[in-house]
């Protein structure tokens, strides 16, 4: 479906970005990865769909890298068609003990980044009258949770960035829309799971089943291949005219 499309994915050298950049070279499209950690397996991993990968280092806290990342994009595959901004950050603490250089990272991150990757990739696809911007937000796009005041007012701030966007693009071929997952098992997960198995003195499916049991009625974490599959739809025909939405997965998290 995809076949002859690039799609940058930032933040996709493991967890939610690479299971969606994973799910969309699997329709075929070429795939800009983005991130730390792993890079060479994750670059292995895409390139075993039979698609061309391009990797690009940017730290999404920095406009001019972001910048370099997008021309180097288009000078690679000529325009970036599908773009998903996944990149993300987390600190916990209270509001009046939260610092300062951690709130400025993550809107940094979480919110600022998504706005300069859209402004530079939006020309191109408009050009083309055709392109795709996903926004990977959070349920806490929709709801909050105490003391996480930074990212839940950054994925706020991405849900209403994507209304605008999706408003600006609505008599276009560009579409803009927003993922919302609640508790997806990432590498970062796992780790406040296991902290609170250590924390608590019990079994980590004890503690899988408090941490979930705090919020998501469903008891089963998103996983990152269905969050994939649904940014594929957002990129078939069958989502034309989906436009400006927030599509909670959540498993009944924002409902309650």
């Amino acid at each position: 479906m995809l076949k002859g499309k690039t799609a940058l994915v930032t933040g996709s050298t493991s967890g939610i970005g690479l299971g969606i950049a994973k799910a969309l070279a699997r329709q075929g499209a070429n795939i800009v990865l983005n991130g730390f950690g792993d890079v060479d397996g994750a670059r292995a991993a895409v390139e075993a769909l039979g698609v061309e990968v391009f990797y690009h280092g940017a730290d999404m806290s920095q406009p001019t890298q972001i910048e370099d990342m997008m021309r180097a994009a288009a000078e690679r595959f000529g325009r970036v068609d599908i773009l998903v901004n996944n990149a993300g950050i987390q600190h916990v603490a209270p509001v009046e003990e939260f610092p300062v250089e951690r709130w400025d990272a993550i809107i940094a991150i979480n919110l600022s980044s998504a706005f300069h990757t859209t402004r530079l990739a939006l020309p191109a696809m408009k050009a083309a009258n055709w392109g795709r911007i996903i926004n990977v937000a959070s349920v806490h796009g929709l709801v909050a949770s105490a003391q996480k005041s930074a990212y839940v007012a950054a994925k706020h701030g991405l849900v209403g960035l994507t209304k605008v966007v999706a408003l600006e693009t609505a008599t276009t071929g560009v579409t803009c829309n927003a993922i919302c997952p609640g508790w997806v098992l990432t590498p970062l997960v796992q780790k406040q799971v296991d902290a609170k198995a250590a924390a608590l003195g019990i079994s980590n499916e004890e503690a899988t089943r408090l941490l979930l049991g705090e919020k998501e009625p469903s008891m089963q974490f998103t996983t990152p291949e269905e969050l994939g599959e649904l940014a594929v739809f957002f990129c078939s025909p069958a989502a034309n005219n989906v436009r400006g939405v927030a599509w909670n997965m959540d498993g009944g998290w924002a409902a309650q």
